[in-house]
C-alpha cells in the first residue's frame, strides 16, 4: 500500500495553519491536559554543537496525537546572517506512529509562545489591555505584536528596546497596522500609568523592568530561559502573585524567579486558574512567567491538524 507524502509546511504556511485566536484555546486545553499528566512532555534533552550552539529534542504525546520538536540554536548565526534558530516539529498518528506533517520549527515556537502570553492576558487581566509594552526588539517582540494585532486591535503598543534607536527602528518596520505601535519616548523613565500590560521578550542578565507591583498591571516574562537570565526584578517580583505555565520546567529556567529567591511553594501553574481549582487573586498585582514545553508544541500541531481537515 502507497502511503501519501508527508507534507512539509515552511514558515509562511505554517503561520497559516497557527491562528492565535485558536492557539490560545488549544493552549488553554493543553495546560489543563498536561496538569493532569494526559500530555506527557518529558524534559528537553540538550545537547551541545560547535560554537556554544545547542541541539533541543523536545517530544510530547497524547492520546490523540504525538509530536517531536528538534530545533537547534546557534547564537554566532546573527554574525552569519542566518537565523538563530533552525529545525523542525513533527507530528504523528498516536496509535501507528506514521507521521502526519511536519512544520517549520522556529514559528511554531514563536506563535506558541506569543499565544501563551495571550492565554496569561486572557486568564489574569482584570480587563481587556488598552496599552501593552513589549520590552524587546527581536523575533519574540514581533510574534507578540502580531497576536496583539489579531486578538486586541484596539489596542496601543509601546515599544521599549535596548536603544532607542532600535526601539524607533522597530516601529517603523511595522507602522500602518490596524493599531498604534510607538517607541517609548523616554525609555529610562518609569512607564506611563495608563499601561496594564508589560511583556518582557528578551535574554538579558539584568532587569529590564523593576517597578514597584501593582494590581492594575500584569507583568509578563517571556524571554529568560535560564537560571542566569532575567528580566523582572525582585522588586516587582516579591508582592505579586505568582504563576508560570509550566512549573516543572520554571524551576530550572524561569531566571527571574530563580535570582529573586522565591518560595516555589508561592508558584501556581496557570492550569490551577483555568481548570477553576483555585480562585484568581482580587486586587493583587500578578506576575505570570512563560518557559515553554513541548506539550505548547503539541496543542499547536493540534490546531494546524484541523486547519488541515484531520480534526
Amino acid at each position: 500500500m502507497t502511503r501519501p507524502t508527508t507534507q512539509i509546511f515552511d514558515a509562511a504556511a505554517t503561520a497559516r495553519l497557527t491562528p492565535y485566536a485558536a492557539l490560545v484555546d488549544a493552549l488553554k486545553s493543553a495546560s489543563i491536559e498536561y496538569a493532569q499528566q494526559r500530555i506527557a512532555s518529558p524534559e528537553r534533552l540538550v545537547v551541545p554543537l560547535n560554537q556554544g550552539g545547542i541541539l533541543l529534542s523536545m517530544p510530547a504525546t497524547s492520546p490523540d496525537l504525538a509530536i517531536h520538536k528538534l530545533v537547534n540554536v546557534c547564537p554566532g548565526n546573527g554574525a552569519r546572517g542566518l537565523p538563530t534558530i533552525h529545525g523542525q516539529v513533527m507530528a504523528f498518528d498516536a496509535d501507528t506512529g506514521e507521521t502526519l506533517f511536519i512544520l517549520d520549527g522556529p514559528t511554531v515556537t514563536g506563535r506558541r509562545t506569543a499565544a501563551m502570553s495571550m492565554l496569561g492576558v486572557r486568564t489574569f487581566a482584570a480587563a481587556a489591555p488598552r496599552e501593552f509594552v513589549l520590552i524587546g526588539t527581536g523575533t519574540q517582540a514581533l510574534n507578540h505584536l502580531e497576536a496583539i494585532g489579531e486578538l486586541y486591535p484596539d489596542a496601543r503598543v509601546w515599544v521599549k528596546g535596548s536603544a532607542p534607536a532600535r526601539a524607533e527602528a522597530f516601529c517603523a518596520a511595522h507602522r500602518g497596522k490596524a493599531f498604534e505601535v510607538r517607541p517609548l519616548a523616554d525609555p529610562d523613565a518609569a512607564l506611563p500609568e495608563s499601561v496594564d500590560t508589560v511583556i518582557a521578550l528578551t535574554t538579558s542578565r539584568q532587569p529590564v523592568y523593576q517597578e514597584a507591583p501593582r494590581a492594575s498591571r500584569l507583568v509578563i516574562g517571556v524571554g529568560a530561559f535560564t537560571p542566569e537570565m532575567v528580566e523582572i526584578g525582585a522588586r516587582t517580583i516579591a508582592d505579586s502573585a505568582l504563576f508560570v505555565d509550566d512549573e516543572a520546567g520554571a524551576k530550572h529556567e524561569a531566571g527571574d524567579f530563580i535570582q529573586a529567591g522565591v518560595d516555589w511553594s508561592d508558584v501556581r501553574g496557570i492550569a490551577a486558574v483555568l481548570d477553576n481549582s483555585m480562585p484568581l487573586p482580587a486586587r493583587t498585582p500578578i506576575v505570570f512567567k512563560s518557559v515553554g514545553c513541548a506539550a505548547w508544541d503539541l496543542a499547536a500541531c493540534r490546531v494546524a491538524r484541523e486547519a488541515l481537515g484531520g480534526g
